[in-house]
């Protein structure tokens, strides 16, 4: 085989090579993102059509003594969206759906709420996870993430506003302890209405996580409105 046909192939496999990385990042930042454009879309949708339903069951907030205790709530179902999650500091229209459970065809359709921790505003840590890239980037700006910034949850019946405790903080995927009912490192000390939220780091990788903890600041039912945090 002759020099020239040795050089002639080398190229054309470069150019093939080439060709399919270009695809490959296509799909990554385009694709990807048109596809949980729509199936972002489609949970919310549902979202809206079962809480227009009335089929959300309202945490219990006391019972008079003459009357049977309220049923508890419906479990969240695996894999369907039961919440809304929205951060102002991501920009005035970040809003995304909760899903059960973490898995990755979940996480391809919103974020996703890690099974066994709390329910959204109950006693425990509310842990959820999303994207840092791809499926529509839905955490892309999580190292903006400061004290103080709001993340609001609503599950239909009920506005629940956490707030941000501390600058996000980067670990490796094997320390679960981030998502105890009373997080590991998180500063907390005791029992309380936590909230966590994780990502990959770094951004096009996902050999650590970068976590964000924050308490819950107020509560209020959605029929007296949208929170202060989310007006403006």
């Amino acid at each position: 085989m002759s020099v020239r046909i040795v050089v002639r192939t080398f190229s054309e496999l470069c150019v093939t090579a080439g060709a399919l990385i270009i695809l490959f990042v296509v799909y990554l930042l385009f694709w990807t993102g048109v596809k949980a454009a729509g199936a972002t879309e489609g949970q919310i949708d549902a979202l809206e059509n079962q809480w227009a339903r009335g089929t959300v069951t309202a945490p219990a907030t006391g019972t008079p003594a003459n009357q049977a205790p309220a049923p508890a709530p419906e479990a969240y179902r695996d894999g369907k969206p039961f919440a809304m999650l929205y951060i102002p500091r991501f920009g005035k229209g970040w809003e995304w759906p909760v899903l059960e459970n973490t898995e990755v065809k979940t996480l391809q359709k919103g974020l996703g709420h890690y099974r066994g921790t709390a329910r959204a505003g109950a006693t425990g840590n509310f842990a959820v996870a999303g994207h840092r890239r791809t499926y529509g980037d839905p955490f892309k700006d999580f190292p903006e993430l400061r004290p103080g910034d709001a993340v609001l949850v609503t599950d239909g019946t009920t506005w629940f506003t956490y707030r941000i405790d501390r600058k996000p903080y980067r670990t490796v995927p094997s320390d679960t302890g981030v998502i105890d009912p009373v997080p590991r490192k998180s500063g907390f000390d005791g029992p309380g209405r936590y909230l966590t939220l994780t990502t990959c780091d770094p951004e096009w990788g996902s050999s650590h996580r970068l976590i964000a903890w924050a308490h819950l600041d107020a509560t209020q039912p959605v029929t007296d409105g949208r929170p202060a945090a989310l007006r403006g």
